[in-house]
């Protein structure tokens, strides 16, 4: 082994679980004839066979789902009145910095 991963089609692993499930193959025959290394993905292959057909072994897409960020939700009026009321601070603020430095310079 060159300790990569073996990568299976889709094809390839519908038709190894179901000649397991369905061709009443062995796992160790179906391994042999479809170049399958290792019996753990063949045994995960066969069980969701078995439980959702060939459909459950259709690749999933990788990632996060589009859409799934969270959405901003709407401001309630409290928010609104309190972002308000601290831009109005701050404008105070900035107000008296000036009205001092307009006294200092005597401008």
């Amino acid at each position: 082994m060159d300790g990569k991963q073996a990568r299976y089609t889709y094809e390839q692993k519908v038709a190894a679980a179901s000649a397991v499930v369905d061709g009443g193959a062995t796992k160790a025959e179906a391994m042999a004839e479809l170049g399958i290394m290792s019996r753990a993905p063949l045994e995960r292959w066969c069980r969701l066979y078995r439980e959702g057909g060939a459909e459950a072994l259709r690749p999933k897409p990788k990632g996060r789902p589009k859409g799934s960020k969270s959405r901003p939700r709407g401001r309630t009026r409290e928010q609104e009145l309190e972002e308000r009321c601290r831009r109005l601070e701050t404008e105070v603020a900035y107000l008296k910095k000036l009205r001092a430095l307009v006294e200092r310079d005597g401008l």
